[in-house]
């Protein structure tokens, strides 16, 4: 006979059941304070909708079926002082000369995710930070907590949670009107080469692919065929992402669908988990567990097979396509050992999910100036090793997540324009881990779409 705890059925979720179950990364909010700030956040507009989550899930069901290929891109996190219309531009235009690189050198769709208006939050190895014999709580983003190292700037404010929302709602609005209003056309590629670009052996090579489809489109025309009536040339769909980190955040941005009654996280189009906080029976997963956005889960190199297969099952029981995104961080020394008994378990089960890479958080060290810096090479070693895990696997390899910027920063080693160490601290800028600047960032697009065409 079962014991009545046994036979209990499982409490109906809701935006609030994550609070039963353990919690990692939050800050020690003022209770007050947060109260109110959230309390706020509950009656103020979303920030996406439901019908544009649902549009990326099905979007990512063809990634899942080796039908697309995920773009994943965008700062490591935003800062509120970077805040300004030419970065979220100049961002906007790396990420669409690499999803061009990528389409045009493979034959299929690129789905674009920015890693944009809502990426403020980041988790810490430790609760506090010792300077100098001070003891201070940890920098964990703009939206928490400010930079510098002073008690009251370090101590966690939840009226920036408002402000994060705020300055993600002014990103959300002008990226809406680059991609759907005319920025984004086809016949605007050349124009997204920004100048400290076009030089570069890359540029250069972007330069002669946008020549190669301005003359196609120039064939198309004088075929009789009506490019003005081919939506798809003269704006793109592009979607946001960010870690859901900070779930009293995420809670008040949850809202009920009026058309399917579904559950959505309209903080941003896709969130996901992070390999610090996927726990399976956590707050983090818990949360997203309920929520109906496609979601990425992080796999560092200490998770194991059988613990993937059980997150499949709990964040997609229904096996439903394009619902779930499982993004590889192992590090180039890792990841031949470490993932490929993932990829053949989860292929096992019949899991439709999006296969990615995230090449960037495996392959960081702290450079002997002090600065933390990452090697370009040992970037692209991972995703070549991913590739060939993927290919070994027979599953397809559906993505890449990074770290970048549209900026001219020396923030990763290497590159075809070298950047070397002695040039690290010339515009090293990120508040937290280095970025590849667009000519890296490009030089990956091109040598991936390489391994694509394998």
């Amino acid at each position: 006979m079962s014991t009545a705890s046994e036979s209990a059925p499982e409490p109906p979720w809701s935006p609030a059941s994550w609070r039963d179950r353990p919690v990692a990364q939050q800050p020690a909010w003022p209770e007050a304070a947060l109260r109110s700030a959230t309390d706020e956040l509950r009656e103020i507009p979303p920030l996406v909708f439901a019908g544009e989550a649902r549009s990326l899930t099905d979007a990512l069901a063809l990634a899942a079926n080796g039908e697309a290929f995920v773009l994943q891109a965008g700062d490591c996190a935003e800062a509120f002082s970077a805040f300004s219309a030419n970065s979220i531009r100049d961002k906007l235009k790396i990420i669409l000369q690499m999803s061009v690189v990528l389409t045009y050198g493979t034959g299929v769709p690129t789905v674009k995710i920015g890693r944009i208006a809502g990426q403020f939050a980041k988790p810490r190895s430790s609760d506090t930070e010792t300077r100098d014999g001070v003891e201070l709580p940890s920098f964990r983003g703009d939206i928490v907590n400010d930079f510098a190292f002073e008690a009251e700037a370090r101590r966690p404010d939840p009226q920036r949670l408002l402000r994060g929302y705020h300055q993600s709602a002014s990103t959300l609005n002008l990226l809406r009107a680059f991609t759907k209003g005319g920025y984004a056309d086809l016949a605007q590629v050349h124009a997204w080469n920004q100048d400290f670009v076009t030089a570069s052996p890359e540029g250069r090579r972007y330069e002669t692919l946008a020549g190669e489809i301005e003359r196609a489109m120039r064939f198309m025309a004088a075929c009789g065929i009506d490019l003005n009536a081919e939506r798809k040339l003269h704006e793109v769909d592009f979607y946001t992402s960010h870690e859901a980190l900070l779930l009293d955040y995420e809670e008040a941005l949850t809202r009920q669908d009026s058309i399917t009654d579904d559950w959505y996280d309209c903080s941003a189009h896709l969130l996901w988990i992070g390999d610090r906080t996927r726990q399976l029976n956590g707050a983090h997963v818990e949360f997203l567990a309920g929520v109906q956005n496609p979601i990425g889960v992080k796999l560092g190199p200490t998770i194991e097979p059988d613990e993937v297969v059980a997150l499949c099952k709990r964040l997609n029981p229904d096996l439903r396509a394009g619902r779930l995104m499982l993004i590889s961080r192992m590090g180039q020394d890792l990841v031949a050992d470490r993932l490929p008994p993932i990829l053949e378990a989860v292929r096992d089960t019949g899991q439709p999910v999006v296969w990615a890479c995230d090449p960037m958080h495996g392959n960081t060290f702290t450079h002997s100036s002090g600065v933390k810096t990452r090697r370009f090479d040992d970037v692209m070693s991972e995703l070549r090793r991913f590739f060939d895990a993927c290919y070994t696997a027979e599953v397809w390899p559906g993505g890449v997540h990074i770290e970048l910027t549209g900026e001219n920063v020396t923030e990763c080693l290497g590159g075809t324009d070298e950047v070397l160490g002695d040039h690290l601290e010339d515009r090293y800028e990120t508040m937290c881990d280095p970025r590849l600047n667009a000519r890296q960032a490009l030089d990956l697009a091109f040598q991936t779409a390489e391994l694509l065409r394998r």
